[in-house]
């Protein structure tokens, strides 16, 4: 019998898991319950709270995040997934194979009312640059099994590394589809580049969910309704995420985001993602910049380039400095900077993009290639168009590349039209549904625009519209 790919025996025991099942033994019969989590399923009086689905991310050399939030009535209108006031005792534990025979590590959390019975788990001492595998158990209940890894250790090569990134997921708009083929192309870490959800949904396609969030039940409703989709749990459940906001998660470009409304959606932004200890909200504020190293092969810095703009600068001033300061203390083959708005130049176009901050672009361009960072990606979401740009320095030949992703359902089906050449520094752009998958090597980066054929029916294909590559210190991108 032809063996089948490891990506289909790991989907196959995802989906499983996702269904609540037990793996099954190569004979057809239940696996043994391992002793740790011995009655778990026999035991179970209540619902079952694991109806958001688990997630993990930032991974580091060491470990990572894990994450889930018990929610039995995920859309419970007090937006407390119909959990009783008391803090829940939430058990963990890491293993390095999916039927968790080889255990490695286990903990404990407790979820409290306070972050919505919410689990931030951050164990330590993993082995650098390994898979493993997770899940959570409480109240006789145990969570669907999911997948993440470990970062290399500290500057040590990597062979190479597989990134999705994705943006803009409007429930109402369409089906998720776009979120159904990360899953299935099982990459090594998953970008989510901002609007993770959209405060304000028509519905054009399928049931929006609650009204718009103002308040904290509001977004906690919100954030639940976005997890009830199928694809969207099953993306996370197969790569750790790095995560960070845009706008909708707050209200439409910021525009009336008062103390409160930031401080009830910075909250519940925090709940429901597989988010470290250090981006608990202090208020309305909440520290998302921060960098990933994936050893000596890359560095993503990821930016949060909503909640620091100031006049003549689309950072702020801090934030600014620490990716400078970053970029010259860089010896790794790829700089990545992780952010949510068109940076290239062009003509035209969405408004409060990099081409309204055109200072704050050249001193980070200027800070780039005066550090010799050897080769500078930038990946960008928010505009629902797939591009590819090339992006200038002050010499006007090639500085660094852009890679912007669509969105996973907003704009609806598209047009279809792919355009070669265009506005201002874009090579290559496509105005479909999906997301890139990009893989770096210390040899080159390639590109991979991934497009759905259509989101307003389920089932929908998932194919590579175009293809990129960028040599080794060869900025510029070459089709293929």
């Amino acid at each position: 019998m032809t063996a089948l790919p490891r990506r289909s025996v790991l989907l196959g025991t995802l989906g499983a898991a996702v269904a609540g099942l037990v793996p099954a033994t190569p004979g057809g019969e239940p696996a043994a319950v391992p002793r740790w989590f011995a009655g778990a399923l026999r035991q179970a009086t209540t619902p079952d709270p694991f109806t958001l689905g688990v997630a993990s991310g930032d991974p580091s050399p060491d470990g990572m995040v894990l994450w889930t939030r018990l929610a039995p009535e995920p859309d419970a209108e007090d937006g407390r997934g119909g959990m009783p006031d008391r803090a829940v005792e939430v058990e963990w534990e890491v293993a390095e194979d999916e039927r968790f025979a080889r255990v490695v590590s286990r903990g404990t959390e407790t979820a409290t009312r306070e972050l919505a019975h919410s689990v931030h788990a951050e164990p330590a001492g993993l082995a650098p640059g390994r898979e493993y595998f997770y899940r959570f158990r409480t109240g006789g209940h145990l969570s669907p099994v999911a997948r993440t890894r470990t970062a290399p250790a500290a500057g040590a090569a990597a062979a190479s590394l597989t990134i999705a990134t994705a943006s803009c997921a409007k429930f109402g708009a369409g089906h998720f589809t776009a979120y159904r083929g990360m899953a299935a192309d099982a990459p090594d870490l998953v970008l989510h580049l901002g609007d993770y959800f959209y405060e304000t949904d028509r519905g054009e396609v399928r049931d929006p969910g609650p009204p718009e969030p103002k308040n904290l039940a509001g977004y906690r409703r919100t954030h639940a309704h976005q997890r009830s989709d199928d694809d969207l749990r099953a993306a996370h459940a197969v790569a750790p995420w790095v995560v960070v906001w845009d706008d909708h998660e707050v209200v439409n470009d910021w525009d009336g985001a008062t103390p409160d409304r930031r401080r009830a959606a910075a909250q519940a932004y925090y709940e429901h993602m597989p988010l470290r200890r250090a981006s608990v909200p202090d208020g309305p504020d909440m520290q998302l910049y921060r960098r990933l190293e994936w050893g000596s092969l890359a560095t993503f810095h990821v930016l949060d380039t909503r909640q620091y703009r100031m006049r003549g600068s689309m950072l702020g001033a801090d934030q600014e400095r620490w990716l400078l300061r970053g970029l010259t203390d860089s010896a790794a083959g790829w700089d990545v900077l992780a952010q949510q708005v068109f940076f290239a130049p062009r003509r035209g176009g969405k408004s409060g993009t990099w081409g309204e901050f055109t200072g704050s672009r050249e001193r980070v361009v200027r800070g780039w290639t005066e550090a010799g960072v050897r080769n500078a990606v930038v990946l960008t979401g928010d505009e629902h168009v797939h591009h590819a740009n090339e992006i200038p320095g002050a010499d006007d030949r090639i500085a660094g590349t852009e890679l912007v992703t669509t969105s996973v359902t907003s704009g609806g089906d598209g047009d279809g039209d792919a355009k070669s050449g265009g506005s201002g520094s874009s090579v290559w752009s496509l105005d479909r549904r999906g997301y890139v998958l990009a893989t770096f090597t210390p040899a080159q980066m390639r590109a991979d625009f991934r497009t759905v054929s259509r989101i307003s029916e389920p089932g929908a294909t998932v194919r590579t519209a175009a293809s990129f590559v960028v040599p080794d210190r060869e900025p510029g991108l070459n089709k293929v």
